[in-house]
């Protein structure tokens, strides 16, 4: 339903307006004075507002600049009694969707507010339709890995129940996209994921993020300010790093859990919230429960379920996949034309422990793209730490191990290759003389 603020000075005009309005079905609020209206403005949103321009106090004009600092995608309606063409103009520089001169028709008005409402829910509809698919494109989840396959079934059949969600694993294992892909699958899925990281505010920020304030609560609190709690009521709040939260802020969290209502700074009225929580850490936090740093009564609340990801050692089938995944995304975003990676280049890839885990790998290939001026991705494009790696001699050949011979051969060709073919210097390296590098180079079929 579209929500109108209506504000007259005029009480009659003001009676007509609403009573007129909210029989067209129209969520109507009203009042006598701009001061009020301004007030009302600070504490929610509304869709369209529909003002007098000469009032006392506050104006019309001031009323449109504070609806299009906080919400630009309000539409205001001017209405006013002395009626100028400069006064036209300059509300319709600032923004305002029509400009009515009084005595007016209740027809016009209808209509005017009739073609804002349409604007406004169009606007709503393409906001919508936008944050679906940004949200789509953030939950792209590759892996052909059985632990994996299964996490997300039971991420699909868990989804709906609406339950509290706890994730556990290293970092860089794609714990959020975990959480963004539950809720794309439950009911919320029309409605907010707001995620935040706990770790990165101190106490009285993340307190202030998470509940917000009224005007006046502190100094330089001049406006309202909605939590993200409140923001995503009837959608789903992802707080990663929940471990960094302090004993306090615990206590507070847990207390929205339970009664599902909280209270802004300074505020004096409770708010009721309708929330999925989905909490994440990289910490072993049955560990940190024991220790008592965290509280054991919101440990058991958020893990109704709960899913450790593997970390990308335990996923290595999953890497080739991610690698080509990778190499055509930011092939794309940077419009070149690298296709592909070179074998070389893959079985150090896949043999790497990734300690940063599938973000490492992301930044790995963004950065080969980057230094790749051909179509194929080659050791050279590699950091030095994969580059110095030497386990590519270990790797199996075509799905069978390697002989020792076999395994010979590759490494002599590998210190031929990082040494620029210089025999001597390559002898040295593999602890024989340049005669017996020679006949196992003739015996190898290697080319002198």
């Amino acid at each position: 339903m579209t929500n109108i603020l209506v504000v007259d000075d005029e009480k009659i005009t003001l009676k007509n307006l609403e009573h007129v309005l909210k029989k067209e079905g129209y969520e109507v609020t009203a009042t006598d004075n701009g001061v009020e209206a301004l007030k009302l403005i600070e504490k929610q949103q509304f869709d369209i507002v529909l003002t007098d321009i000469k009032m006392e106090k506050v104006d019309g004009f001031e009323i449109l600049r504070k609806c299009k600092s906080l919400y630009p995608d309000v539409e205001v309606i001017m209405i006013t009694g002395y009626a100028t063409v400069e006064n036209a103009v300059e509300a319709m520089r600032q923004g305002a969707f029509y400009y009515i001169a009084k005595p007016f028709k209740l027809d016009i008005i209808r209509k005017i507010i009739k073609e804002a409402s349409e604007k406004t829910n169009l606007k709503k509809e393409v906001k919508k339709l936008k944050e679906q698919l940004d949200l789509h494109e953030k939950v792209t989840i590759i892996t052909q890995n059985s632990k994996m396959l299964n996490l997300l079934k039971t991420a699909r059949q868990i989804a709906p129940s609406d339950c509290n969600v706890l994730i556990t694993g290293e970092s860089g294992t794609g714990k959020e996209l975990i959480a963004r892909y539950i809720h794309l699958n439950s009911l919320r899925k029309n409605s907010p994921f707001i995620a935040i990281n706990c770790g990165a505010f101190t106490e009285e920020l993340l307190s202030n993020e998470l509940f917000g304030h009224e005007k006046g609560a502190f100094t330089g609190a001049t406006t309202l300010k909605k939590g993200l709690i409140e923001i995503a009521s009837s959608g789903t709040l992802f707080l990663d790093e929940i471990t960094e939260m302090s004993p306090t802020m615990q206590a507070k969290l847990l207390r929205v859990i339970q009664e599902k209502e909280f209270f802004r700074l300074g505020g004096i009225e409770p708010i009721k919230v309708d929330v999925r929580f989905i909490a994440a850490t990289n910490r072993d936090i049955r560990e940190e429960v024991k220790k008592g740093n965290f509280r054991e009564d919101l440990y058991y609340r958020l893990n109704v379920v709960n899913f450790e990801i593997p970390s990308l050692r335990e996923r290595k089938d999953d890497i080739p996949l991610l690698v080509s995944y990778f190499v055509k995304k930011y092939s794309l975003i940077m419009k070149k034309d690298v296709m592909k990676i070179s074998d070389e280049a893959m079985n150090l890839l896949i043999n790497y422990e990734y300690p940063g885990n599938v973000r490492e790998l992301e930044n790995i290939i963004e950065r080969a793209v980057v230094l790749c001026n051909s179509s194929q991705i080659e050791i050279e494009h590699l950091p030095d730490d994969l580059k110095d790696l030497k386990i590519q001699i270990l790797t199996k050949k075509e799905g069978k191990f390697m002989t020792l011979d076999e395994l010979e051969k590759e490494y002599i060709m590998w210190v031929l290759k990082e040494v620029g073919n210089n025999k001597t210097l390559a002898a040295q390296i593999l602890g024989i003389d340049r005669v017996s590098l020679w006949r196992k180079l003739k015996n190898y079929g290697i080319e002198d």
